[in-house]
C-alpha cells in the first residue's frame, strides 16, 4: 500500500532543522519525501491511503537503546514501590498487598529506592518477617542490582549463615554472620532461583503490557535484555516471537543475548541478527560491575562515602576476556554493563585485546563514571555508548556523596562525549527508570534533578537535536542499522513518532509535557491518541 503522510511539521533528523512537508511510504518503507503537492501529483494514481497529521509533528520513530521489556511489563503487573517516600510507606503497601494473595504466594515488589526516602535506610529481614512469615517476600531495588528478602524466601533458597558470597555478589550479614536479607548483584540469583517457574501466559502478558505502554509513549522499538531470566533462552524468545508477530503487533525488538545463554542460542542454530523483521538477536550481554546506589559499581578509587570500598568486579579479568573471546567465536559484538570507571577500563582492555573483525559495533552500557584517559581510548575502539539521560534526574544530588566533587568532573558527561566524537545512543534502562523517551530527552537538555529540581552539570546539557538523535540515529547506529533506521529518508523504514507539539520550539522543562498523538511502525499505526 502506498500512503501519503502530510499536514504537519516533519523533522527528518538528517541534519539539524531539516524538515519536509510530506512523506510517501510503501509496504513499510519510505519511498519519497518532499512538498505535499509535488508528492501527491507524482503518486496520485498509486496512493491508497492518506494521513493528515492535523498540525502535529512527526519525528523518526523513537527507539530505546537499553531496557528490559519483560521487566517493564512486570513492573506494570507487580507492586510498584518506585514512588514511595519512606520505609514505612513501603511496609504498609506490602501489608495491604499481602491481603489479596493466596497462602504461600510470593510478595514481589519492584523499584524501591532508599535515596528518595525521607529517612534513607535499608529494610532489615526482621521487618519483612513482621509483615509476613507465610509469604516469601522479594523486593528488587530500583537499580536491579540489589534486592531484599524475608526469612521465608531465604529458607526456600537454602540461604543461611554458612552460605558464601558468590563471585560478583554480596550477601550482607550482621556481626554474628547472619544474613540481613540484603543481596547485591549476583547474590540476587540465589533468591530468584527459588521463584516459581514462569508460565508462557505470564511472559506473554508481561510483553503485551510493556508493548502497549511503549506504543502509548511513542516508542517504535527497543534494545532489550531478557533472555536469561524467565525460564531460559528458548522459552523467553518464543514469548517475544509470539507477541510481536509482525501482524497485529509490530515493534523493533533487538534482544541482547546474555553470556549464560549464548550457547543455547547456538544450539538452536541461531546467531547474531537471527530472527524476524521485528524480533532479532543482538550482542552478547556481559555485566562487568554493579550499580552506584548499592556501592557496587567498580571504581578505580574508593567511594567517597565508603572508604575501603571500590565496588564489585562481576568477573575476574581472565573470565571477562574469556567471555569476549567467546563472543568473537560466534562473530558477535559484546554489550557490556559498565558504570564505574574501573569497569569501563576493564571492558576497553578486553575489546582492545579481542577486536571484532566483521564491522559490527560493541556497546558499553551506562559509562557514567569516566576519566580523561578513558575518553581517549573510547575514540579508538569500534564501540558505542548506551547512555541513560534520566540517570542525571534520579542520581543527583546523592551521587555526589558517593563519588566526590573531583570525579564528578568526568561523570555523566554526555555533551563532552558527543563533542569528542564518541558515538552515543539513548535509553531508559526501564524498569529501573521510566520508559518514557520524552523524560530522557528532557533530562538530556535540562539536567534537572527530580529530587530537588536543581540543575547539575549545566555545561553538559545537550541541544534538542543531539538529545532526539540519541533515540533515533543513535539507536540505529548501535545496531548497525544507520542506513535504514533513525531518519525520515528515502529507503528507510516507515517508523514514526508523532507528537502534539514541536520539541524544537518548547522550553527544555516542557519537553515531557508533550503528548504522543500517533506511533507508527512499518507504516502501520500501532497507537492513536483519541482524546
Amino acid at each position: 500500500m502506498v500512503k501519503l503522510w502530510y499536514g504537519g511539521k516533519i523533522y527528518t533528523m538528517i541534519d539539524e532543522g531539516d524538515s519536509v512537508e510530506a512523506v510517501i511510504t510503501k509496504d513499510g518503507t519510505i519511498i519519497d519525501t518532499g512538498d505535499t503537492q509535488d508528492l501527491f501529483d507524482k503518486y496520485k494514481d498509486d496512493i491508497t491511503a492518506e494521513y493528515n497529521l492535523r498540525g502535529h509533528v512527526m519525528y523518526p520513530g523513537f527507539v530505546d537503546s537499553h531496557l528490559h521489556i519483560i521487566g517493564h511489563g512486570e513492573r506494570l503487573l507487580r507492586l510498584d514501590l518506585s514512588f514511595m517516600k519512606s520505609a514505612e510507606e513501603v511496609k504498609e503497601a506490602l501489608k495491604k498487598y499481602s491481603e489479596q494473595l493466596e497462602p504461600g504466594e510470593w510478595i514481589i515488589g519492584d523499584g524501591w529506592n532508599e535515596n528518595q526516602w525521607d529517612n534513607p535506610r535499608i529494610l532489615h529481614r526482621d521487618e519483612l518477617d513482621e509483615i509476613s512469615s507465610e509469604h516469601p517476600i522479594m523486593l528488587t531495588r530500583v537499580c536491579r542490582h540489589a534486592l531484599l528478602a524475608n526469612s521465608t524466601a531465604m529458607k526456600l533458597a537454602n540461604i543461611n549463615a554458612a552460605t558464601p558470597d558468590p563471585q560478583g555478589g554480596v550477601i550482607v550479614k550482621d556481626d554474628q554472620g547472619e544474613p540481613e536479607g540484603f543481596f547485591h548483584d549476583t547474590a540476587q540469583e540465589l533468591i530468584k532461583d527459588a521463584l516459581p517457574e514462569y508460565t508462557h501466559a505470564y511472559l506473554n502478558r508481561a510483553i503485551e503490557l510493556a508493548l502497549n505502554d511503549m506504543y502509548r509513549l511513542g516508542l517504535v522499538g527497543g534494545h532489550s535484555e531478557d533472555l536469561n531470566y524467565y525460564g531460559g533462552f528458548s522459552k523467553t524468545l518464543h514469548a517475544f516471537l509470539n507477541v510481536i508477530n509482525g501482524k497485529d503487533a509490530k515493534f523493533r525488538a533487538h534482544l541482547l543475548v546474555h553470556h549464560e545463554v549464548v550457547d543455547d542460542m547456538a544450539d538452536a542454530n541461531l546467531s547474531f541478527r537471527s530472527g524476524t523483521d521485528f524480533v532479532e538477536l543482538g550482542a552478547m550481554k556481559i555485566f562487568s560491575d554493579g550499580a552506584l546506589g548499592g556501592r557496587t559499581a567498580w571504581l578505580s578509587e574508593d567511594y567517597a562515602d565508603d572508604p575501603g570500598n571500590t565496588g564489585v568486579a562481576i568477573h575476574t579479568e581472565e573470565n571477562l576476556h574469556h567471555l569476549v573471546k567467546k563472543a568473537r567465536s560466534y562473530d558477535m559484538p559484546v554489550a557490556v554493563h559498565a558504570i564505574g570507571d574501573k569497569a569501563v577500563e576493564a571492558t576497553l582492555h578486553a575489546i582492545e585485546m579481542y577486536p571484532l573483525e566483521n564491522g559490527f559495533r560493541d556497546r558499553i552500557i551506562h559509562a557514567q563514571i569516566l576519566r580523561k584517559d578513558l575518553l581517549e581510548r573510547l575514540k579508538t575502539v569500534n564501540a558505542i555508548l548506551d547512555l541513560q539521560p534520566t540517570f542525571v534526574a534520579s542520581d543527583f544530588p546523592w551521587v555526589i556523596d558517593r563519588i566526590g566533587e573531583e570525579r564528578l568532573k568526568t561523570s555523566y558527561i554526555w555533551k563532552t562525549l558527543i563533542d569528542e566524537g564518541i558515538p552515543c545512543a539513548g535509553g531508559s534502562d526501564a524498569p529501573i527508570e521510566e520508559v518514557n523517551p520524552l523524560l530522557g530527552i528532557r533530562a538530556a537538555v535540562d539536567r534537572r534533578a527530580s529530587y530537588d529540581m536543581n540543575v547539575y552539570g549545566e555545561s553538559e546539557r545537550l541541544s534538542m537535536y543531539e538529545a532526539i538523535a540519541l533515540y533515533t540515529k543513535g539507536s540505529a547506529y548501535a545496531i548497525n542499522r544507520e542506513d535504514e533506521q533513525g531518519m525520515i529518508k528515502k529507503g528507510y523504514v516507515a517508523d514514526f513518532t508523532i507528537l502534539d507539539r514541536d520539541l524544537f520550539t518548547v522550553a527544555p522543562h516542557e519537553v515531557a509535557d508533550a503528548n504522543v498523538w500517533m506511533t507508527v511502525v512499518d507504516g502501520e499505526i500501532m497507537y492513536h491518541r483519541t482524546t
